[in-house]
């Protein structure tokens, strides 16, 4: 039987996301089999398992296939959800993706050559399910105006409104008025979160001689400050507000001022860096979408508005 499923697809730095999942942007690759219970994608007679060490940034995604698997993966994990699809069926996938609006007119048509694959039925055997899929429409659409559309009815009626999504590695931002994207005012910026933790990590051992992880400093971030000494604390939060303060200050240099403009913060690391956002005098109205995976929902969102015009 053929089955139609729409997977939208987040390719984040730091995570890939869907709708309804978020592993992070890490890959193995294996010629043998994982060990029992290790979860595994078989394609092509290659295997591939998942990582926490990440895939290093990459403006242009399409440059590493890596990528590419990583997409497979998100449809084999959507795919094993869904009860109903067996194993005999052929599914055909809608990929609605993104990139950031900076990079959108230069990139979307790679991207959704890329991703779309070869267009043929593939077989992938997500740990030891054999699936038969075919990737049957690509579609690109641009990061934060995909967030906000998930937010569309409060925001068209806002004269000016900025969207500033803080992900792995860059932190881009988008300008839009009364609804519609200006791309004119657009950019993406290496202000991400994991810039700011190798900043923070390469200072506190300079200054302190202490060897900070991620790990520790998420926890500092997060208030969970008993397990350290409070000089580490407080250096930490303070480079940590330093660097919320240099980001505003970044993008009203771009000629976008968000204390008179409604500022929407997306992402993950807008929702941690939240309690340090609001401590800056540089906001005016603001939200935080504290859903991580909104720019996924929004590709579909806007996937589904597309094909309604057409």
């Amino acid at each position: 039987m053929i089955r139609e499923i729409r997977i939208p697809v987040d390719h984040g730095n730091r995570n890939i996301k869907t709708t309804s999942l978020i592993f992070t942007t890490g890959l193995n690759v294996l010629d043998k089999k994982p060990g029992r219970g290790e979860e595994y994608l078989r394609y092509e007679g290659k295997y591939y398992t998942l990582s926490e060490k990440r895939i290093p940034y990459q403006r242009d995604k399409t440059k590493d296939f890596r990528f590419f698997i990583l997409t497979l993966f998100a449809i084999a994990k959507e795919i094993h959800q869904q009860k109903q699809i067996l194993s005999e069926d052929v599914v055909q996938v809608q990929l609605p993706i993104g990139l950031p609006p900076k990079h959108f007119a230069e990139l979307y048509e790679k991207y959704e050559e890329f991703f779309q694959g070869n267009g043929q039925v593939q077989e992938l055997d997500y740990c030891g399910t054999k699936y038969h899929v075919v990737i049957q429409d690509t579609m690109a659409f641009p990061q934060d105006f995909a967030a906000m559309v998930t937010r569309l009815e409060k925001l068209t009626k806002i004269p000016k409104v900025v969207g500033i999504d803080i992900g792995g590695f860059t932190a881009n931002y988008l300008l839009m008025r009364m609804g519609s994207p200006d791309i004119d005012y657009c950019d993406s910026l290496e202000m991400g979160i994991i810039t700011m933790y190798n900043q923070i990590i390469s200072d506190i051992n300079s200054e302190y001689d202490v060897l900070l992880e991620e790990a520790d400093i998420d926890s500092i971030v997060k208030g969970n400050t008993q397990y350290y000494d409070k000089a580490i604390v407080m250096a930490v939060e303070d480079k940590v507000q330093a660097f919320v303060i240099d980001l505003l200050h970044s993008i009203r240099e771009r000629g976008i001022d968000t204390k008179t403009s409604y500022v929407v913060f997306i992402g993950g690391g807008a929702v941690l860096l939240k309690r340090f956002i609001e401590k800056t005098d540089r906001l005016g109205q603001y939200m935080f979408i504290e859903n991580l995976r909104a720019n996924a929902e929004g590709y579909g969102i806007l996937y589904q508005m597309t094909k309604t015009k057409e």
